[in-house]
């Protein structure tokens, strides 16, 4: 992949969105991770406002230095780039003090699912305050292969600069545009369950892995076709790519032939 053809394509990208919808800028939600910090590199390219929120929600002290240095970064070379951090730890507890106690198995994933929804309200908050488009963070693996992501949470975005590029070549723009060696050494986590957990110890395949799958995918290929790691991780692949695609389709829509 040429890096810098592919930064300055979504460089103009985002301008001539921004451009021909008519607002004034760019919100995007900072992590600490490799794809928020390399979509917020690529926005603040554009010469665009562009405002990076911190939301913490009982965030690992990891995620949150890794953001603010990078925010950091982002300052200091572009005059364009204003930050805020607004802690959502309070919103969320006070969420929990409110809804039944319960001992059901899918409790902590609905919780985190429930931060990212959070965080999704405050960035269109801040995009509806100030006339900006919220900017999408993910990645073609994870919007279309397994679908690693939470549906109106960080689903919920106006535009996605990045969701055609795999895993892998995000981090080569990222090493392009000179992200933070701490940024790009980190394991990708989520950061959705306030502990250092890996998104690898969640989807139980790497990004390489999986990525490997999709394309095998693609070609045709069957779980019967491989041995091994290789046929573990492709069963991996088919069967979280089945049970997500409520998330990377369009919501059904209910025909009505004959109202009469």
């Amino acid at each position: 992949m040429n890096a810098e053809k592919v930064s300055k394509h979504i460089v103009q990208w985002l301008q001539n969105y921004v451009e021909s919808s008519r607002v004034k800028g760019l919100v995007i939600g900072i992590s600490g991770g490799v794809d928020s910090a390399v979509v917020s590199t690529l926005c603040a390219k554009t010469g665009l406002p562009t405002l990076c929120l911190e939301l913490p929600i009982h965030q690992a002290e990891s995620h949150v230095s890794r953001a603010k240095e990078h925010i950091d970064f982002l300052k200091k070379n572009y005059t364009n780039v204003s930050s805020l951090e607004v802690d959502l730890t309070p919103v969320f507890d006070q969420f929990v003090s409110q809804i039944p106690e319960t001992d059901k198995p899918t409790y902590e994933m609905a919780l985190a699912n429930t931060r990212a929804r959070l965080r999704m309200t405050t960035l269109y908050y801040f995009a509806g305050l100030e006339g900006y488009i919220v900017v999408g963070t993910g990645n073609k693996i994870e919007d279309f292969g397994v679908g690693f992501f939470t549906k109106y949470g960080d689903g919920g975005v106006d535009v996605s600069p990045i969701a055609d590029l795999m895993k892998s070549e995000v981090y080569l723009l990222g090493k392009h545009l000179k992200i933070p060696e701490s940024i790009l050494n980190a394991k990708p986590s989520d950061g959705l369950f306030g502990d250092d957990r890996s998104d690898e110890d969640q989807l139980k395949a790497s990004y390489d892995e999986l990525e490997w799958a999709m394309l095998q995918d693609e070609k045709g290929k069957q779980a019967d076709d491989f041995s091994g790691r290789e046929k573990e991780v492709f069963q991996i692949y088919k069967r979280l790519n089945k049970i997500n695609q409520h998330k990377m389709n369009p919501i059904p829509i209910c025909k009505i032939e004959d109202k009469n």
